[in-house]
């Protein structure tokens, strides 16, 4: 083979081996999918990055009409729509909106998050439970 091939076939190779995009995840939150259900006018969104490769979660959640200042906001799961779990990663500094920052998932973590079965909750001091919730999708 020339050396022309040799290097063209190389650098195909490079290009396709590249480093895996973050895969983009998502979740509306309201009240009527806390459960039991809140009524709220709260509502609010998240938009998500998971790189598997550093394993690094990292998110913006943005949210509007609270009760009253957000006393805590949490990722929740395992737990599929409509049940409830445990905290799985804390957001910190959830006090105002947007509300940014990133944490390191286990395995276990990741493949709940991906699998579905995570879901957002900002809590007030209103509604310590939580006063809106979402489901985190794809």
């Amino acid at each position: 083979m020339n050396k022309t091939v040799i290097a063209a076939l190389a650098l195909g190779a490079v290009t396709f081996a590249g480093p895996a995009s973050a895969e983009k995840l998502k979740a509306t939150l309201d009240g009527k999918s806390e459960v039991p259900a809140i009524t709220t006018s709260a509502t609010g969104t998240a938009d998500l990055d998971y790189d598997a490769a550093s394993k690094k979660l990292s998110w913006t959640v943005t949210y509007s009409g609270l009760s009253g200042p957000a006393t805590a906001a949490h990722f929740h799961g395992p737990a599929e729509a409509g049940k409830n779990a445990g905290v799985a990663v804390a957001i910190p500094n959830a006090a105002s909106s947007p509300v940014k920052g990133e944490a390191t998932l286990t395995d276990a973590q990741a493949a709940d998050l991906l699998g579905g079965k995570y879901y957002i909750n900002i809590h007030t001091a209103a509604n310590p439970g939580g006063e809106i919730r979402g489901q985190v999708t794809k």
